[in-house]
C-alpha cells in the first residue's frame, strides 16, 4: 500500500528490497536510470569523441562491464596501483590511463607483481606523469625492469593542481620522451571540473574554458615542434569530467572525455551542466526504532518545548547504521539531529509530527559522491522494473 505522504518510486524500491529479503544498509543502483543516463552521455558526445569510464566512481567490476557493454569503450581511468592490479587482471582487453601520478614506489609494486612477459600488460597502461622528476624516476624503473612504459603528461589548463605547462620543463620532458629507449610519449590529460564552479556572468566560465583550451592546444603546438608535426594525432588527448563532458562538442584540441559520476548522479553532481541525468543511486537502510517524540539527552525537560518551537524536529528515528556522506531524500522531511551530531552505528534522524514510517520500513539517502560510498556496503543491489534484480560486487576497499 503507498502512504500517501512519500515518494511512489521509494515505496517501489522499498517494496523490492522487502521482497528480496535485504534486512541491513545497502547500495542500490537503479538499472533504468544508469541506462538512460549512459544514452545520455554517448547521445551527447560529438563524432569522433571517445569515452573512458572513470572507475572510481564506478568501482564494481560488474557494473564497469555493464558501463562497458552499453558504451563499446575499452577505456578506463584509474586512480591506485591496487585498482590498476585488479582490472588489469579482470579487464586486460582495457587500456588504462591512470587518473593521477603514482608514487615511484606504487609503480614499483606494480612492475614486481606483473607475470612475464611484463611488457604485454605494460602495452595496456599510460603512466601519467606531472613534472620532469616523476619523469626521470619512471625512466630508472624502466630500465631496471627492462621494460617500455607509455608516458601521458598531466597539463595545468587552469585547475592548478600541478602539471605541464608549455615551456622549457615541458620541452625538456618532451626531448627526454623523444630520445628515451625505455618511455614513449602515449597522450596529454587536461582536467578542467573548475570550470563547473565558475558563474556565466559576464562570459566569465566561457573566457576560462576558451583559455583552457588555448592552453591545451599550445601543448599540442609545443609537442609538434620538439618530436614532428602530426605526431599528436595518434595520441591520447583527454580532458573533461562528469561536470564538463558536455563543455567539449568538439574534438579539436581533446580526442575522449572522461567520465563516471554523471551516470549514477550523486549529489554533488547536481548541477545545470548535468540536468540531462538522473540520480541513479541511494543507500537504503532500515528503521530500528520509532519514531517517536523527539528527547534529548539531559535536555528532557525542555523536549516539550523544542517539538513546540521547532515542530520539524518533533518527531526522532533511529536507523541501521549510518554516518555516510549522504542526505536523507525519503520519508520527505527527515534531518540530521545538530544537537546528537552523527552516528556510525544507529543514527539519528528528525521529522515532524507527521512521520509516516514504521520500523523494517525503509529509509533512503542520496549518496555525495560515489567514488568512497559505493565500497562502504558490499555487494550493490541492481534495481529494476519493480525487484532487486541483481548483485554487482564492488572491488576491495583498498582499491
Amino acid at each position: 500500500m503507498t502512504d500517501p505522504g512519500r515518494d511512489a518510486y521509494f515505496q517501489a524500491l522499498q517494496s523490492a528490497l522487502i521482497d528480496a529479503g535485504v534486512a541491513g544498509p545497502t547500495l542500490v543502483v537503479d538499472r533504468a536510470r544508469l541506462d538512460a543516463n549512459i544514452d545520455t552521455l554517448m547521445g551527447d558526445l560529438p563524432e569522433g569523441m571517445g569515452y573512458r569510464i572513470v572507475t572510481k566512481s564506478l568501482p564494481s567490476p560488474k557494473l564497469l562491464a555493464h558501463v562497458r557493454e552499453r558504451t563499446g569503450s575499452d577505456k578506463l581511468m584509474t586512480f591506485n596501483q591496487p585498482m590498476l592490479k585488479a582490472l588489469g587482471e579482470l579487464m586486460p582487453d582495457t587500456d588504462q590511463l591512470l587518473g593521477k601520478p603514482l608514487p615511484e614506489a606504487a609503480v614499483w609494486a606494480h612492475l614486481s607483481q606483473l607475470p612475464e612477459p611484463r611488457q604485454q600488460a605494460l602495452d595496456r597502461i599510460q603512466w601519467l606523469v606531472d613534472t620532469p622528476q616523476r619523469l626521470a624516476q619512471y625512466e630508472r624503473l624502466a630500465e631496471a625492469f627492462g621494460v617500455r612504459l607509455r608516458i601521458s603528461l598531466e597539463l595545468d589548463v587552469g585547475l592548478h593542481r600541478g602539471g605541464f605547462v608549455t615551456g622549457r620543463r615541458l620541452g625538456e620532458a618532451l626531448e627526454r620522451l623523444g630520445n628515451s629507449d625505455r618511455l614513449m610519449l602515449s597522450g596529454f590529460m587536461g582536467y578542467e571540473p573548475h570550470l563547473a564552479s565558475i558563474p556565466e556572468l559576464l562570459g566569465w566560465r566561457r573566457h576560462l574554458l576558451r583559455r583552457a583550451k588555448t592552453a591545451y592546444r599550445a601543448v599540442i603546438e609545443q609537442t609538434e615542434s620538439v618530436l614532428g608535426a602530426g605526431v599528436v594525432e595518434l595520441l591520447t588527448r583527454n580532458a573533461g569530467g562528469s561536470p564538463t563532458y558536455r563543455m567539449h562538442p568538439e574534438t579539436d584540441v581533446a580526442n575522449e572525455v572522461s567520465v563516471g559520476s554523471a551516470l549514477v548522479k550523486p549529489t554533488h553532481f547536481d548541477i545545470p551542466e548535468l540536468a540531462p541525468h538522473k540520480p541513479a543511486c541511494f543507500i537504503a537502510t532500515p528503521v530500528l526504532k520509532g519514531p517517536a517524540p523527539t528527547r534529548i539527552p539531559g535536555l528532557e525537560w525542555a523536549s516539550a518545548l523544542g517539538r513546540r518551537l521547532r515542530p520539524k524536529t518533533a518527531s526522532a528515528l533511529f536507523i541501521h547504521g549510518g554516518n555516510w556522506q549522504a542526505d536523507p531524500v525519503d520519508p520527505p522531511g527527515l534531518h540530521y539531529n545538530r544537537i546528537l551530531g552523527r552516528s556510525s552505528n544507529q543514527e539519528m534522524l528528525n521529522g515532524d509530527r507527521r512521520l509516516a514510517i514504521q520500523p523494517d520500513e525503509f529509509v533512503f539517502f542520496r549518496p555525495h559522491q560515489s567514488e568512497a560510498v559505493f565500497l562502504q556496503f558490499g555487494d550493490i543491489a541492481v534495481y529494476e522494473d519493480g525487484a532487486i534484480v541483481d548483485w554487482w560486487p564492488v572491488l576491495p576497499p583498498s582499491a
